[in-house]
């Protein structure tokens, strides 16, 4: 029986008797049970039934077998003529009967035998359908006011994969012979059924990768057509059920997009659909399209999204969005755990896989630059076998997949994209992040990449909290690894082993001491920079637990990006910094930036650093160009703009030539040619552009690459195998390592947790509180740091940090403390909010250092 209301089977039988039970309907539908006072509704016999022509008996019959209705007591044997059972697929119901495992198989094969059924019974001679046959067709129901002979041949068409491919081709013709063929089966006889074929494949050839042989208008207006009527629609369904599990077989064993690509419409032509979100196609039909699809080759995917990336917005939305119910729709109606992975959910992989075609489409159909590349130089591997190889790990620290197999395809990246067609945020899906398992996600991502799916593969549709938790796995085992291999290069040389990456700093030399260290570090062993990082501040007596490291950090940056040293520009109006071109610092207090920003994401630390956001597009391997100066370099940005829009005499009006000039860290003006002889070569409006392109790319590449390269160079010694740069977006990289500025006291506030004695309903809770949220937004950072070790939100904001607030001691006039390492504050219970709130503040804004309590 077939329960509408869970939509599952509950098999009594066999699916033998399933088929049975559909033929007793149809038989019931056409001939009747004898009984001239038969009083059923649904059986030719009753005195006020309409007859029914023999395929809409066919899908009536479906129909009732799914709604469990009356079989009359007496029928007639049903003895169906095998020589009439004729299959337009390649393979029948009973080849692939052991191979394919879909959800609701029970109910695909009922639909399956009732097309069988359907077949035999004088189905129009149609081997394809074009806009003028559908019309035809159309008028002549509409005037019968019976649409199944439209039914019968939009279900015969759309379930046959061959008979869809040839459908609607841009070079067809002769279509009055086509619709010849939409004669009655009695009047076909005799007639040369070839009237109907297709005109020469060979037509189509020479079409490139962004042409088809579709006429995707010609499709539109057909759907907008067809949509409208209730019965086609039901056909359509239930066409693409019987559909969908051959063409998977097709792709998945005999290869067929290679040998005629022209497969490929079918997809179009499937996808052209504006219902296929709708809940009559979510339950089976959609999601084994997206199986199917999903085992399209990789240049065939590759096609389908250039072909998409020039659809318009509308049209490419809709796909996205209908992929990503799918995925909501699948999710919220199971339950996941760790002994169930929603990895091994068969629709959701292949909703996410069909998701990254159009993922894609909205990048290329963006604003793109491919160019301006700034290749990192790869370091040759080696033939010497790693100690991981030796101990048969190197499968688990293996660097992670760098190039995504379609993007490769492509020839495009995701930091590629300026501006896509559909903001990356809308293809993030909140219920799939919801159940995911990081861990064993990690795993796959990692380990078992070839036999099982990990959803960081497709790493757009994951949120930043969500990537970050696989980040925070790779960085914790690079350091258990690097800690495994310190022991045992310990015990082999008899040293003293450490297992950390020791700073030991003074606070007035801070940078000296560290530069030292870290230069010394990379120098020997720069796989020392992946152990887990332990400070320790000369002369005090915290143990790093987290915080003694925040502070180290904070105490780095302030020193380093202090306008007086000069290594970095500081702009007033955009409150960022550049790297000074003319700065007399050496290369490794750029190295020592770097390597402290790679510290601070493999540490899982937040840092107070202020770049624009051409430093992360750097950091991924692209260059800056003149849009990057919008926010780097605004005044310069705005006046360059200005020269591109004029539209009066540049050459006269402007007076300038390809040389620049800037000022030094004295003030001393500079000259430099931004080509040969600059200073004789006048900017004219046919060269402006190109002046804009050359200033943009001295200004951001040229007059900074000894600087930038040993800051990325200091980066890269940290970060070089982590999978970040596969993962992450330049702007997520940027919340990686400075946070969020948004702080939402309010979230912080909901998820604070209480020890010692205190409740949230304590009266010095509330006054706590009061007290805080009447803060100015600087004495709330203050706060921040003094609890935290940061004045920023972590990632995915102060909710996500878990901060404790404990009891210390009854009333006194002692100050409020704070354990930075585990975000714990430790508050004494105050006689008023008046004395609270001045022990806050007093403790806020004279705190430094470090000491045992």
């Amino acid at each position: 029986v077939y329960c509408e209301s869970d939509c599952n089977w509950k098999t009594g039988g066999n699916r033998a008797t399933a088929k049975k039970l559909i033929e007793r309907y149809f038989q019931q539908l056409t001939e009747g049970c004898g009984n001239t006072s038969c009083t059923n509704e649904f059986c030719a016999s009753f005195q006020g039934f309409q007859p029914l022509d023999k395929n809409a008996a066919a899908a009536k019959a479906l129909d009732l077998f799914k709604a469990n209705a009356k079989l009359c007591d007496y029928y007639p044997s049903i003895k169906l003529r095998a020589d009439n059972v004729e299959m337009g697929n390649k393979m029948s119901t009973e080849d692939f009967s052991g191979t394919l495992k879909v959800d609701h198989e029970f109910y695909v094969r009922s639909v399956q035998a009732v097309f069988k059924i359907s077949v035999c019974f004088g189905v129009s001679d149609i081997h394809y359908l074009t806009e003028h046959t559908v019309c035809s067709i159309l008028t002549s129901c509409e005037e019968k006011g019976d649409y199944s002979a439209l039914v019968r041949v939009v279900g015969r068409i759309f379930s046959n994969s061959d008979a869809l491919m040839k459908s609607f081709r841009k070079d067809e013709f002769d279509t009055t012979k086509n619709l010849d063929s939409v004669k009655p089966a009695e009047q076909q006889s005799g007639e040369d059924s070839s009237a109907a074929s297709l005109p020469d494949p060979a037509l189509n050839g020479g079409l490139d990768s962004c042409e088809v042989a579709v006429d995707l208008d010609s499709v539109r207006r057909v759907y907008d057509k067809l949509l409208s009527i209730d019965q086609v629609e039901a056909a359509l369904v239930n066409a693409l059920i019987f559909l969908t599990p051959n063409v998977e077989l097709d792709l998945e064993y005999l290869d067929v997009y290679e040998t005629n690509p022209d497969y490929l419409n079918i997809f179009l032509i499937v996808m052209e659909n504006s219902n296929l979100h709708s809940p009559e196609y979510l339950e089976v039909a959609l999601p084994q399209f997206c199986k199917a699809m999903s085992k399209l080759p990789v240049s065939a995917l590759a096609r389908l999204s250039k072909l998409w990336s020039k659809y318009s917005l509308p049209r490419l939305r809709r796909m996205m969005e209908t992929f990503q119910q799918l995925i909501t729709f699948t999710v919220v109606s199971n339950e996941y755990d760790s002994d169930n992975l929603v990895n091994d959910d068969e629709t959701v992989v292949a909703a996410t896989k069909c998701l990254k075609v159009v993922f894609y489409a909205s990048i290329l159909g963006g604003d793109v630059d491919m160019e301006h590349n700034d290749e990192d130089e790869e370091d040759s591997d080696s033939d010497e076998l790693t100690l991981h190889e030796l101990l048969g790990e190197e499968r688990l620290y293996k660097k992670g997949p760098r190039v995504d197999p379609l993007e490769k395809e492509l020839g495009v990246r995701t930091v590629d994209s300026i501006r896509p067609l559909i903001p990356f945020e809308d293809f993030i899906n909140e219920s799939l992040n919801d159940v995911i398992e990081m861990d064993k996600d990690f795993t796959f991502f990692k380990v078992d990449a070839e036999t099982k799916f990990s959803f960081q593969s497709c790493p757009f549709i994951l949120s930043a909290i969500t990537k970050n938790q696989g980040l925070y796995y790779d960085n914790r085992i690079s350091m258990y690894s690097e800690r495994r291999l310190t022991a045992l290069y310990s015990m082999v040389q008899g040293q003293q082993p450490n297992p950390y990456l020791k700073l030991k700093v003074r606070r007035d030399h801070i940078i000296d001491d560290a530069l030292v260290r870290l230069e010394m570090i990379s120098m020997e062993n720069p796989s020392d920079l992946k152990k887990q990082l332990f400070v320790e501040f000369e002369g005090e007596q915290g143990v790093d637990e987290g915080g003694v490291s925040k502070e180290f950090f904070q105490l780095v940056l302030e020193e380093i990006f202090n306008p007086d040293i000069g290594m970095f520009t500081y702009d007033d109006n955009t409150k960022l910094f550049w790297f000074n071109s003319s700065s007399l610092e050496n290369e490794a207090q750029y190295t020592l930036i770097g390597i402290v920003l790679g510290l601070a994401i493999y540490n899982n630390c937040i840092l107070d650093v202020h770049f624009p956001m051409v430093v992360y597009r750097k950091l991924m391997g692209k260059k800056g160009t003149f849009l990057d100066l919008s926010d780097s370099h605004p005044v310069l940005y705005q006046s360059l703009k200005e020269l591109l829009e004029y539209t009066g005499n540049v050459e006269e009006d402007m007076m300038l030539t390809f040389q620049i000039s800037h000022t030094d860290l004295f003030g001393n003006p500079i000259l430099y040619d931004l080509k040969e002889q600059g200073d004789q070569i006048a900017v004219t409006k046919a060269n402006r552009q190109e002046f804009v392109d050359l200033y943009a790319d001295y200004i951001l590449n040229t007059s900074v690459e000894t600087q930038f390269k040993a800051f990325k160079k200091g980066f890269l010694m940290v970060t070089s195998e982590s999978p970040m740069k596969y993962l992450f977006r330049p702007e997520e990289v940027e919340l990686l390592i400075c946070g969020s500025r948004k702080l939402d006291f309010e979230a912080l506030e909901r998820t604070t947790d209480y020890d010692g004695g205190y409740t949230k309903d304590t009266q010095v809770i509330k006054d706590f509180w009061e007290t805080i949220h009447s803060f100015s937004d600087e004495q709330k950072r203050l706060f921040l740091q003094f609890t935290t070790g940061t004045d920023r939100a972590p990632v995915g904001g102060l909710g996500k940090l878990k901060m404790i607030i404990a009891k210390n001691g009854s009333d006194t006039d002692r100050l409020p403390t704070s354990h930075t390492c585990f975000n714990a504050l430790l508050l004494p219970e105050y006689s008023s909010k008046e004395k609270l709130r001045e022990r806050l503040l007093k403790a806020i804004t004279y705190a430094e250092g470090f000491g045992m309590l």
